[in-house]
């Protein structure tokens, strides 16, 4: 994993805007309608091969492969894993959108992707075990002779699988939790022997306190949180921490979220994540003034802080001197060799829900490198 050595470096969250003719091609295969393999399988390599030529036009040093294959990052396990089926009849809950029903209602995206949520219904095992490989070619491919500083390729966690797809098979979440930790593994272990960053997704680290904990104590939530990360520790034995990035958020979504978890509440527990950097959100209204956290936390020796600086929800382009304040304000605090400027979550978590126009987000990006230069001239 490189670091800010000599000035400091962009990446984001993974999940990018795939094309609108690829939507078509991942709705299409979500809806059991038939479609052409090869002419999807070409087409996400070449969309790979896009969406990675641009991520390095507009300044992102560390790029990932946008997710172009997958129709959310995190439901297409159910694709590549055997043991999930029919759909669950619970709808899943926010606490904080909830509270304003109406609001609720007209600000509930509706892509067929998002809302696939199957249960856990019998024993899981590999049927595609050569997905990953595919991301992985596809990716190195777009890589070959690019001018990037690092890659990565993000892959769902155990916590955000086990909240989306339910367990009605195993005797308990904690066997659900370990099975999943013995399939998953094969995936983590995938992507960081092809020599790519593996970042984990785990919205559910902080989400989860306002979704499925949302009528729990935060007692309760905790200890689950541990659990959950006690089996991602167990899945990722064997890669080296500073191959691992882990990130957490608080819901990709424009909402209330006052029944947010507090950083505070939780980041011991993420920091026992066995992963080199961790990556949150740190730019939205919500979360923003958090960075104070790190007066009190110390950041373990070796490890790097990838806080988001750019907003993923609204179609503001921040002031690069604002980008850079962020920045600057961190550094000052864990130091900034470890500090690379991320953002909040990703563009686009599911295909075909973008939460902000494309070319608007290309324009943050653009921001983003730019706040990160005058950060650089201020830190050096």
């Amino acid at each position: 994993m490189k670091r800010s050595t000599e000035r400091i470096l962009t990446t984001h969250t993974g999940s990018l805007p795939r094309p609108a003719d690829l939507v078509e091609m991942i709705q299409a295969r979500e809806n059991g309608e038939t479609s052409n393999d090869s002419a999807f399988y070409a087409r996400v390599k070449t969309a790979v091969a896009e969406i990675v030529a641009k991520q390095i036009e507009v300044g992102v040093d560390i790029v990932s492969d946008g997710e172009m294959g997958k129709p959310s990052f995190a439901s297409y396990v159910k694709d590549r894993i055997a043991g999930f089926s029919g759909e669950n009849p619970e709808p899943r809950v926010f606490t904080d959108r909830a509270e304003f029903p109406e609001w609720n209602a007209s600000h509930t995206p509706n892509s067929p992707a998002l809302f696939v949520r199957p249960m856990c219904t019998g024993p899981l095992s590999w049927t595609d075990k050569a997905a990953v490989q595919v991301d992985i070619d596809n990716f190195h491919a777009a890589l070959d002779g690019a001018d990037n500083e690092d890659a990565f390729i993000p892959s769902a966690s155990l916590g955000i699988i086990s909240e989306i797809m339910n367990n009605r098979h195993y005797p308990s979440e904690k066997v659900y939790l370990y099975a999943l930790a013995d399939v998953m593994k094969e995936e983590y272990q995938a992507i960081a022997q092809a020599g790519l960053v593996l970042q984990i997704d785990a919205p559910d680290a902080a989400m989860g306190r306002h979704s499925q904990f949302g009528f729990q104590t935060l007692a309760e939530f905790r200890a689950a949180l541990a659990q959950r990360i006690e089996a991602l520790n167990h899945a990722l034995e064997g890669i080296p921490q500073e191959q691992i990035r882990f990130h957490l958020c608080w819901g990709n979504y424009e909402g209330p979220h006052h029944h947010d978890v507090p950083l505070r509440d939780i980041v011991d527990l993420v920091l026992q994540v066995n992963a080199g950097a961790y990556s949150l959100e740190a730019a939205n209204p919500r979360h923003e003034h958090e960075w104070r956290v790190w007066e009190d936390i110390k950041l373990p020796d070796g490890k790097v802080l990838i806080p988001g600086v750019i907003d993923t929800t609204t179609h503001f382009i921040e002031h690069p001197e604002l980008v850079a304040q962020r920045i600057v304000r961190i550094a000052q605090l864990v130091g900034k060799e470890n500090v690379i400027a991320g953002t909040d979550c990703g563009f686009s978590t599911s295909a075909g829900v973008p939460r902000v126009d494309t070319d608007i987000m290309w324009a943050k990006f653009r921001t983003l490198a730019e706040g990160a230069k005058l950060a650089t001239k201020d830190l050096w």
